[in-house]
């Protein structure tokens, strides 16, 4: 397991299950490279976008029962992906923990904060008007992110400050989450040991 002071922070996760197969790379210290297939276009794009923004290079190949339905791909997804920053993120020595972002994406702007505290949560309060982007269930955004907070051990809230378009407000929660994990996962110079009174997380 990788040290939050050491030059690369990365992980593999590989998941097998009766509903999907996935394979996943993640390097917390990248530069925003991503090589992504999912079989659902969407959520590729959405994965490509969190990946650049949050400066993570991350490789994933998921292969699902989307016939049926792609909420097991997306939520299993959200596990390795959550499984693999835990790892990477390691002792989480000198990290800066907290990060905010506020997005602006067209007519929606979207507010993100999370603290990495080893305690997840999911506070997901992004109402939509229109529950579909083309043949993707928006409401499996959720699924996503309550999979990733669970698995990464991170308090995560994401409030819809307005927005009317369900693709721009979806993108927007993905950009800022990454944003926010960008900051939170940094290294800071002057934080020795933990960053927690408790001397753990």
């Amino acid at each position: 397991m990788a040290s939050s002071g050491d030059s690369c922070r990365e992980a593999t996760v590989v998941r097998e299950t009766k509903e999907t197969r996935i394979n996943l790379e993640l390097a917390i210290d990248g530069s925003g490279e991503y090589r992504v297939a999912t079989g659902i276009p969407f959520f590729d794009h959405m994965l490509e976008s969190f990946a650049r923004h949050a400066l993570f290079d991350l490789k994933l190949e998921a292969a699902g029962d989307t016939e049926v339905d792609f909420h097991h791909t997306v939520e299993d997804v959200g596990i390795a992906l959550g499984q693999a920053f835990r790892e990477a993120l390691g002792s989480a020595e000198g990290i800066r923990r907290f990060g905010s972002f506020v997005l602006p994406m067209a007519e929606s702007k979207v507010e993100v904060a999370l603290d990495i505290s080893n305690r997840p949560t999911l506070c997901y309060q992004v109402p939509l008007e229109n529950g579909r982007i083309g043949n993707f269930d928006a409401s499996l955004a959720e699924d996503f992110f309550h999979a990733f907070a669970q698995n990464a051990g991170i308090d995560l809230h994401i409030e819809k400050r307005y927005g009317r378009s369900p693709h721009h407000v979806v993108e927007a929660a993905f950009k800022g989450v990454a944003r926010a994990l960008r900051e939170a996962a940094s290294v800071d110079p002057r934080e020795k040991g933990l960053p927690s009174v408790k001397g753990t997380l």
